[in-house]
């Protein structure tokens, strides 16, 4: 096997493997946007609690509507993830055409002594690396926008946090605000997990 042709099945390795990676990544950005949804619902709860409990739980209820705000902010920055995946996908799948078409033109170059391939192939190879750079800057712009996000969670954290002090003032109410507070709490760090193990793909890392 050529050098040129060893070269062509090492990139077809790489594309398929990006491919599988972004698939996963897109799986792992639905769920975010699942429990993002529930922040939401617990988040509406949470400010009806809170009125409930009157005075005592004025804090509590806004910072239960900040979370609401969060969750709301978080599922617009998962849906511009998910459009930035999806360039991914149509890129990669592109790079595995030509890659496949590339692949066909160097075996017929070397059945072939005229030369009339190398120009094909030659153009061929200019559009392979317009494509690989277009991947490449869209797996800069996934990289900086999950950055985003994880900023973005950062601050969910410390709300749910903030929120759990609160709690503590809500006199009668404060068992029930403290439960809430802590599931808040608990599903943050559950999308903080999300986003962390999504930071460490072998897209992002080449590893």
């Amino acid at each position: 096997m050529t050098d040129a042709l060893m070269a062509v099945n090492a990139k077809t390795s790489r594309a398929g493997a990006d491919l599988l990676r972004i698939v996963r990544i897109n799986e792992e950005i639905k769920r975010v946007v699942g429990v993002s949804f529930k922040i939401n619902i617990m988040a509406l709860n949470a400010i009806f609690l809170a009125k409930r409990a009157g005075t005592a739980a004025l804090g509590f209820g806004v910072l239960s509507n900040e979370l609401r705000v969060f969750s709301q902010d978080l599922r617009t920055c998962m849906e511009s993830l998910t459009g930035l995946i999806h360039g991914c996908v149509d890129e990669v799948s592109i790079v595995l055409k030509d890659i496949r078409f590339t692949r066909l033109l160097r075996q017929t170059d070397q059945l072939t002594t005229n030369g009339s391939v190398v120009p094909v192939l030659r153009q061929r190879e200019i559009e392979n690396d317009q494509h690989e750079r277009r991947l490449s800057s869209l797996r800069n712009q996934l990289k900086r926008a999950l950055e985003d996000a994880f900023r973005m969670v950062e601050l969910g954290g410390v709300l749910a946090k903030s929120a759990k002090i609160e709690a503590a003032y809500g006199q009668s109410f404060a068992p029930a605000l403290a439960q809430v507070s802590g599931e808040f709490d608990g599903i943050v760090e559950e999308i903080r997990d999300s986003l962390e193990s999504l930071r460490r793909s072998a897209f992002f890392t080449g590893h």
